[in-house]
């Protein structure tokens, strides 16, 4: 069982530059088509109600009504881009969006900028009980700094799955000691924090189209072992990823290349783990 633990579908191009295939470029059938051809199982849809897409919970539910057996929606609920963004009345929109839509989860983008205290603050915590109460995983977009914050309110939600986006946004040309890459292993010791094994092409020093992407490999040993396969899920980024490289290298990046990791262990960062979540979450209380 292969689950992609990161992608995204939907039905406009929100990036630039412009391509000429926007209307049908980022659509569910052409990610279902990529995992057919390589051999994926299901997927996890993280929404981004981003440029031109600001339905793209209710597409993704459609999706999903679609083809249960191949999809899992995490909703987008008030990231970044919203103006709703740590707005109060966050526990409530994540009510209504879980009795909207039959969820797995939720996503949540954070500003860089921003120091992450709001995730434990009075409406944070009252947002993160609903995802308790609910059983939804919270896939956490970040940046290093925010491991702290992130630490404080998982320890306080054990129940609820933290999956990290894109290898916690630890980059390989940071500066010695790494303080970046501290403290996403620091978050290791917070057992319901997890770490998608994903966005390779974000972390390299070198330039994008560089597959495999071998500068990489020290940080993902790192979290390696800090994390072991029963935290970490492989996600392709797609069809992001196709600014850098194929749905296939995105898969091979790690079965292939990261040999550090012993092929009796795949299975668990290719769907296991994922699958574990999946089956728990999603149900109220």
């Amino acid at each position: 069982m292969i689950i992609d633990s990161h992608c995204h579908a939907w039905t406009h191009w929100p990036y630039q530059p412009p391509v000429p295939d926007a209307e049908s470029r980022p659509r569910v059938e052409q990610l279902l088509n990529e995992m057919d051809l390589h051999g994926v199982d299901q997927a996890a849809i993280v929404c981004a109600q981003i440029d031109h897409n600001p339905a793209n919970n209710a597409y993704i539910a459609e999706q999903v009504a679609r083809f249960p057996n191949r999809l899992h929606q995490i909703a987008d609920v008030d990231s970044s881009w919203s103006a709703t963004y740590h707005q109060p009345g966050a526990a409530e929109r994540l009510q209504q969006t879980a009795a909207r839509w039959p969820i797995k989860g939720f996503t949540h983008y954070l500003k860089h900028d921003d120091d992450g205290a709001w995730l434990y603050s009075a409406e944070g915590l009252a947002f993160f009980k609903v995802a308790q109460e609910k059983k939804l995983i919270a896939s956490i977009a970040c940046a290093p700094h925010h491991q702290p914050a992130i630490r404080k309110v998982a320890a306080q939600f054990p129940s609820v799955p933290f999956l990290i986006h894109h290898l916690g946004g630890v980059k390989v040309d940071e500066a010695a000691p790494r303080v970046g890459l501290q403290q996403v292993l620091e978050s290791a010791r917070v057992e319901n924090i997890y770490i998608k094994l994903s966005g390779f092409a974000y972390a390299t020093a070198g330039p994008k189209w560089d597959f495999p992407y071998s500068d990489t490999h020290e940080l993902i040993r790192a979290q390696y072992e800090h994390y072991g396969p029963r935290r970490m899920c492989w996600g392709s980024d797609y069809p992001v990823v196709r600014f850098y490289m194929t749905y296939r290298q995105a898969l091979e990046a790690f079965r292939t290349h990261c040999d550090f990791i012993p092929a009796t262990e795949h299975a668990w960062i290719l769907g296991n783990t994922l699958q574990q979540l999946l089956a728990v979450e999603g149900s109220e209380v």
